[in-house]
């Protein structure tokens, strides 16, 4: 046998395989599936609408500019069947703006900030949000261009109190006047209690802007909150009870219930 010849032979053979043996160790690497992702995350969109309830009060009377407010959410939020922020969560929010009402005209005012979002289990997440729909037990007004909210007006109920103030003149000026000019006493009695009414609105605030505890506030966020899996874990928490429970607000006009007295 020709060695030369058969050295090449064999050099040739062993080529072919190797050829033919690379493509199976290829394809079964790519047969082979793609490993899984560690952990999934959850993403809270921005514009989202969160209800949240007062835990503390606020009002223009008491409350000023850096003033700190606490909410808590009285509804769970969930992505993709999740629970990413459950009913408890706590929200710490700033007053960053506070105006009285003047005594003459202008309403009560402040505006309000939410800056931070803590869930039960202590994962806490920064942003900045603003409120976007108030209680519809209260009677402030929402200014949802400027995020300000403010007391109710009060025009109506002054000139309620200036009439009933009239009234009540008018009548003891008639039995003052009885017997000698009963119509002359009662005009007099009249303008004198008017007068005393409207002196009175002169010299008294307006009615305050007022949050009360218990208050439900809707939250709207201004950008995306992550929440990797592993954040969200809330077993073994204690049951939650609501800090901020309580029947709500009630109408804050300055003429509920109440009339001004003069002499």
């Amino acid at each position: 046998m020709h060695v030369p010849g058969f050295l090449a032979i064999a050099a040739m053979a062993g080529a072919l395989a190797a050829q033919e043996v690379v493509p199976l160790v290829q394809t079964s690497s790519e047969a082979k599936p793609a490993a899984e992702p560690d952990h999934k995350s959850f993403v809270i969109e921005n514009g989202t609408r969160i209800p949240l309830s007062m835990v503390n009060s606020v009002s223009t009377k008491t409350t000023g500019e850096g003033d700190r407010v606490y909410l808590e959410t009285t509804f769970p939020i969930a992505v993709n069947g999740k629970i990413v922020i459950p009913a408890g969560s706590y929200v710490l929010g700033t007053v960053t703006e506070s105006k009285r009402p003047g005594k003459v005209k202008g309403r009560g005012e402040f505006r309000l900030r939410f800056d931070s979002l803590m869930l039960p289990n202590g994962v806490t997440r920064d942003f900045r949000a603003q409120v976007a729909g108030l209680d519809g037990r209260a009677t402030e007004d929402l200014d949802k261009k400027e995020g300000t909210i403010r007391s109710e007006g009060n025009k109506s109920g002054d000139a309620r109190t200036i009439g009933e103030t009239a009234t009540t003149g008018a009548a003891v000026g008639g039995l003052a006047g009885i017997g000698r000019a009963p119509a002359l006493g009662a005009g007099i009695g009249a303008a004198a209690g008017a007068t005393a009414a409207l002196i009175g609105i002169l010299v008294t605030r307006g009615p305050d802007a007022v949050l009360a505890k218990g208050t439900t506030v809707e939250m709207v966020l201004d950008r995306q909150l992550i929440y990797d899996e592993g954040e969200l874990n809330f077993s073994n928490l204690p049951p939650h009870y609501g800090s901020s429970d309580g029947g709500g607000p009630l109408p804050s006009r300055k003429t509920q219930g109440v009339s001004r007295r003069f002499p």
